[in-house]
């Protein structure tokens, strides 16, 4: 269960109120006016507490359940266990989300400036902001209104950021616009320069690194992720992607729509990942490469092609899943025969 000192329930839900909220339909016997105070996994939950089963791994505890409720998909109403009443959705695990951020709403403090921050005078801050101690804001930065810069963070010159908008302490922005409803988690690096340099045997020459980092709405960055700002173009980070902690992003780097980015991927310079591309934790792409739309790359993955719109690649170097499993299921005959 939720630990009180952390989070701050709402109120109680009656299984109408929830099915109307997540656009579930209420199974056979379930009677809409049953409150339910909580939720809870189904290894654990109790008869007040609404749970969800979305996965087939966990079958086995879905039978067992003592849960009040649960969101799934309607093939698995069948196997409900007595007692247990049900919000049938297509997307089980979609509907949980929505009914556990009812439950447990993000708390905002309100809107206050700390005396113990730095802000320079000619740096605009909007309305309703909530700026932490410690936090710097250089000249001619402008932070949009409603949105909570937390302790320490620093937000360098000219920087501006959007509406509604969360950065995480200790994170440091600069060379960079932030879109509305944008998070950043705690000591993300935003804008500093790029890894650009002349190879030289009498010293390495710096390529000043010219571009931006542009950062669109609805976008969430894990915590102490890198994104470089770019050489000359900027690198860009498109609407609704969501990146998670310790993700390094080069310079002139061009993400796409509605990406999911895992933890420990590296994506090289001038690389164009298009729209809904999801990478495994810890796949390396290396530069300038073209990542077509809908590609899925699998985890630990060495990317060093193109990959077509839609593929599945897999392995180092990466190829499609088939061509990699082909490989692996040949080696592992001629292992076993050299064995023999």
């Amino acid at each position: 269960m939720a630990d009180s000192r952390f989070f701050v329930k709402s109120k109680d839900f009656s299984l109408r109120e929830l099915a109307e909220l997540t656009g579930s339909e209420l199974g056979t016997g379930a009677a809409p006016e049953r409150v339910l105070s909580d939720v809870a996994p189904l290894d654990v939950a109790g008869p007040n507490d609404l749970s969800f089963l979305d996965n087939v791994k966990y079958k086995d505890q879905f039978l067992t359940t003592r849960a009040g409720a649960c969101f799934v998909h309607p093939s698995v109403a069948e196997l409900a266990p007595q007692g247990v009443c049900l919000l049938l959705n297509a997307h089980p695990y979609k509907a949980y989300a929505v009914a556990a951020q009812a439950f447990y709403p993000d708390i905002k403090p309100k809107g206050k400036v700390s005396a113990q921050a730095h802000i320079d005078p000619s740096a605009i801050v909007g309305a309703e902001c909530i700026i932490g101690p410690g936090v710097v804001i250089g000249a001619g930065a402008e932070i949009g209104e409603k949105s909570w810069i937390e302790a320490n963070s620093v937000i360098g010159e000219y920087v501006r950021i959007g509406a509604h908008v969360r950065i995480g302490s200790n994170a440091t922005l600069s060379h960079c616009h932030i879109g509305d409803y944008t998070r950043l988690y705690p000591g993300v690096r935003v804008g500093q320069d790029g890894f650009g340099f002349a190879i030289d045997p009498k010293g390495h020459v710096k390529v000043p690194q010219l571009g931006r980092v542009i950062i669109e709405d609805h976008v969430e960055i894990g915590a102490n992720t890198t994104i470089d700002r770019g050489a000359g173009p900027d690198t860009v980070i498109g609407q609704g992607t969501w990146i998670d902690n310790l993700v390094q992003i080069g310079h002139n780097v061009q993400i796409g729509q509605g990406c999911v980015i895992v933890a420990q991927v590296g994506i090289s310079g001038s690389s164009v990942i298009e729209d809904f591309v999801a990478i495994g934790g810890q796949a390396g792409i290396t530069g300038h490469l073209h990542i077509g739309s809908g590609a899925r790359i699998a985890a630990q993955s060495g990317v060093m092609r193109n990959v077509p719109a839609g593929e599945e690649y897999m392995g180092s170097p990466a190829m499609p899943i088939r061509e990699t499993m082909k490989q692996v299921a040949l080696l592992k005959r001629l292992t076993k025969k050299n064995k023999g």
